[in-house]
């Protein structure tokens, strides 16, 4: 079955959704609805074939582009398109499935071809789709067919080889299981501009075989190697996973994943995610091991990078020693897209910790971050620094926009993921907030940077969970002015006088200018009330007016 094409720009109604193909567009109202290319291409693929069914074969002829993907990708992508539409499956607005043989619009598909005609249409699009790469560019790693050398230009990034996991169960059936395991992985590592990824044609030329994993990193040329097999055991599948350095022959991650069989392919996205984010995490930790060993002289760009994300930043020597390894990585490589976003970040942190009123650091922030953006749009740490900076310039919607962006870019991105969390922190969606930081975690086990910590406190401080929120912020022994003033705001508010004046004084000695003035002016809060609630705990616990 062929899905209808349109040969001229159309503009098509879904219940209350419109998409505009000339400008890809998909909106809701007045709403942008924030689509990828690919989940954008999966949605016209289905509605231009609507009222029929769009077999999974069908669907990977007419979406996808490089390699052979696997029904379970298919199903994997049609899952995350039904949560940027807030569809449910079990009550489908917009998409609905037929196990096993395809997907279908269960609405009524209206073509206008008459744009005068729309109303509440916006006249121009506030979604960044535009800015969304092509996905052969997003995949251009994984999806080409050759091992070709790192590019001259641009960030250097760490090569990996996912090899084929091996079919462990004695099944031939399950040969799909493993493979679909393998190619997913695959397509998930390839959002990371961290990591070059091979390509599956590359890797799957060692299934089945013994390999020598020094042997396939020489050929590939490769830094990183993950293996991994998959095991049936009655009701139950095991997938074991692990990530070599090929140099030392050491493992540096090791994981199992225990699954129910009845649960298989939700097994599937779990294991991915998990894999994809914890492995990415561990490759950051080895590679500023390895950084950290080379003498200063020998710091390449990306190196810089590492050492410089690895610096504790709530220390005065520390933010200014990374400041000055961003600034001599983006003088190494000026379109280092990263190292700007880096810059950005502490950029804020010093306008945050300066005792004056000048915006000229945050105006600083702004500028690298959307330079960040503007010479790497395929990195979403890039798009996740904007939002946080105009989270603090208190734009609020583009402060969600840019957040959400970063997500959809990369959804196992534990980092930005957390970030979107600070951001509804302060639009006054504390309650959501929660929800982001413990996905963040679902993602990667590891994820322990001490600002999660604060972030999620406050998280619970803006609940009035107050003794939650002091339980998160005493997980670290050491902690910014900035969180024991909320600490002492905490046991204020819980009538721990005692405790309220030490953390108050505490502060106090930690920054001798404080004032609850000066420190509601870098809070962004959209809601006149969330502050003035902060403010009352800070006076409430003895801190200066």
């Amino acid at each position: 079955m062929e899905a209808r094409r349109a040969a001229t720009p159309m503009i098509y109604r879904l219940g209350d959704l419109t998409i505009d193909t000339g400008r890809q567009q998909v909106s809701r109202g007045t709403e942008s609805v924030t689509l990828s290319k690919l989940s954008y291409d999966l949605l016209m693929a289905l509605v231009q074939a609507a009222p029929n069914v769009v077999s999974l074969d069908e669907l990977m002829r007419l979406v996808w582009v490089g390699p052979v993907v696997s029904p379970e990708t298919v199903t994997q992508r049609v899952k995350l398109l039904r949560d940027a539409l807030e569809d449910d499956p079990r009550v489908p607005r917009y998409i609905g499935g037929l196990r096993g043989r395809g997907y279908r619009i269960v609405g009524a598909v209206e073509e206008i071809r008459d744009h005068a005609n729309l109303v509440g249409l916006p006249k121009e699009p506030i979604s960044l789709l535009n800015t969304i790469p092509d996905r052969r560019a997003l995949q251009s790693d994984a999806e080409s067919d050759s091992v070709l050398p790192a590019p001259a230009i641009g960030p250097v990034r760490v090569a990996i080889c996912v090899l084929p996991f091996t079919n462990m169960s004695g099944d031939p059936e399950q040969e799909y299981f493993s493979d679909g395991i393998t190619e997913d992985i695959i397509t998930e590592l390839s959002r990371w501009r961290l990591l070059a990824v091979r390509s599956r044609s590359a890797s799957f030329r060692y299934r089945g075989i013994a390999v020598d994993v020094k042997q396939v990193a020489r050929e590939l040329n490769v830094r990183y190697i993950l293996e991994g097999s998959v095991r049936r055991m009655g009701a139950r599948i095991r997938i074991n996973a692990q990530l070599t350095d090929p140099e030392s022959g050491s493992h540096i991650w090791a994981e199992k994943f225990d699954n129910e069989l009845a649960e298989l392919f939700k097994a599937q996205d779990e294991v991915v995610r998990t894999i994809v984010s914890t492995l990415v995490g561990r490759v950051q930790v080895s590679d500023v091991e390895r950084a950290r060993r080379k003498p200063p002289a020998s710091l390449a760009a990306y190196e810089c990078v590492l050492k410089g994300n690895a610096l504790p930043w709530d220390d005065p020597d520390g933010a200014a020693e990374a400041i000055r390894l961003l600034e001599k990585a983006i003088e190494i490589d000026p379109g280092y897209g990263l190292a700007h976003a880096l810059l950005a970040g502490l950029y804020w942190r010093k306008w945050q910790n300066d005792p004056g009123n000048s915006n000229a650091a945050l105006e600083e922030a702004l500028a690298s971050a959307k330079r960040a953006v503007e010479v790497d749009k395929n990195e979403s740490t890039c798009f996740s620094m904007l939002g946080q900076t105009y989270l603090l310039r208190r734009s609020f919607d583009l402060a969600l926009q840019y957040a959400r962006r970063a997500v959809e870019m990369n959804p196992n991105n534990q980092w930005n993921v957390a970030s979107m969390g600070s951001v509804l922190i302060y639009v006054g969606q504390p309650e959501e907030a929660l929800v982001w930081y413990n996905r963040a975690k679902e993602i990667d086990p590891y994820f322990d940077p001490p600002w999660y910590w604060h972030e999620l406190g406050k998280a619970y401080m803006f609940l009035h969970r107050y003794e939650e929120a002091l339980a998160v912020f005493t997980y670290l022994p050491s902690r910014p002015y900035s969180i024991v003033a909320h600490m002492a705001g905490c046991y204020a508010r819980l009538a721990d006088v005692d405790r309220a004046r030490v953390s108050a004084n505490d502060c106090v000695v930690m920054k001798p200018d404080f004032s609850i003035a000066h420190f509601m002016t870098k809070q962004p809060f959209k809601n006149p009330a969330d502050a003035a609630s902060l403010a009352e705990s800070l006076r409430m616990a003895g801190l200066p007016d």
